[in-house]
């Protein structure tokens, strides 16, 4: 018997509070795959929405994740945020699927981007000129939502 698929079609209420947690959470969990292995690693990044709508987030040279991301760009970021209330099982999150693109400073876009995540983020002007930081889009390419118990959405790119 094959195994019943959990995940139903998104629907204006899903794509809603998807669009909500991208635009609202200010940080995430970030999956990647360690340079020259399958093994993944995850970490807690910064969040912050491009002009475009895309997540984003500031990191460093220094980080062994940004390491990760330039071997392979392919990554998943979890968002949802529990506020210490109850079961964290019990509020909505996000997995989006897809790949990190780096900002080169050179990047005629670079400005803009800067101004755009330090606007939502302020507190990184302490260190987003270091010369080890960089800016980065995540294309995301699908999404799961889980919007609680019998509620989990398959989302499209086209639907976030």
């Amino acid at each position: 018997m094959p195994a019943q698929d959990p995940f139903q079609p998104a629907d204006d209420d899903a794509r809603t509070l998807a669009r909500s947690l991208i635009e609202t959470s200010d940080h995430a969990a970030l999956a990647v795959i360690q340079p020259g292995t399958t093994l993944p690693s995850a970490t807690r990044v910064a969040l912050a929405v491009a002009p475009d709508g895309a997540p984003m987030t500031l990191i460093s040279e220094l980080a062994s994740h940004t390491a990760a991301l330039r071997a392979n760009p392919a990554c998943a970021l979890l968002i949802g945020d529990t506020a210490g209330k109850g079961d964290p099982l019990t509020h909505p999150r996000l997995t989006l699927h897809g790949s990190a693109a780096f900002i080169a400073r050179s990047d005629p876009a670079c400005a803009g981007i800067r101004a755009h995540f330090l606007d939502q983020r302020p507190k990184s002007t302490l260190y987003a000129d270091f010369p080890d930081f960089s800016f980065v889009r995540f294309e995301i390419t699908d999404g799961l939502l889980n919007a609680g118990f019998g509620k989990a959405y398959r989302l499209t790119a086209a639907d976030l």
